[in-house]
């Protein structure tokens, strides 16, 4: 084989595998983050103790994630008729996020929950709202991401 055939294949080969390797980083910067494991426990307050809502994700973005804004609401209240949006998800709470493996972090969100807090809320069914945002600024955003009761 010539020496020019050589130089023509290992040129040809590098603009081929660096095509599709740009392509690849193009395409995962593109995708929006993904939360896996979701889970919410309810605590009620007593007498002697507060209780609590505690919700534990993992969240995975290729670009990696900037932050998890959660909120529980009662399924009979605003929202019921105008639903909950991304938007609405700007001014609430952020999750404590660490690192896990590779893209992904495990977050975690508890607010505690006292019986004068009780008291002023809808029992019922309760979902927890998700926004998930990826370094690249893509979103994820889920109105039920979980859900508890509260009597």
């Amino acid at each position: 084989m010539s020496r020019r055939t050589v130089v023509l294949s290992v040129v040809t080969a590098a603009l081929v595998l660096g095509g599709a390797g740009a392509f690849a980083v193009a395409r995962t910067a593109d995708e929006p983050p993904v939360l896996a494991e979701s889970s919410v426990r309810y605590t009620a307050p007593t007498a002697e103790r507060d209780g609590s809502v505690a919700f534990r994700t993992e969240v995975t973005a290729p670009s990696g994630v900037k932050s998890l804004k959660v909120l529980a609401w009662p399924e009979d209240g605003p929202f019921s008729e105008d639903e909950l949006t991304a938007k609405d998800m700007a001014e609430v709470e952020s999750a404590d996020c660490a690192a896990a493996e590779g893209d992904t972090v495990v977050c975690a969100y508890e607010v505690p929950v006292t019986t004068e807090d009780l008291a002023g809320t809808v029992p019922g069914t309760w979902h927890v709202a998700t926004l998930a945002t990826a370094e690249d600024g893509t979103t994820a955003f889920a109105d039920r991401t979980a859900t508890f009761t509260t009597r």
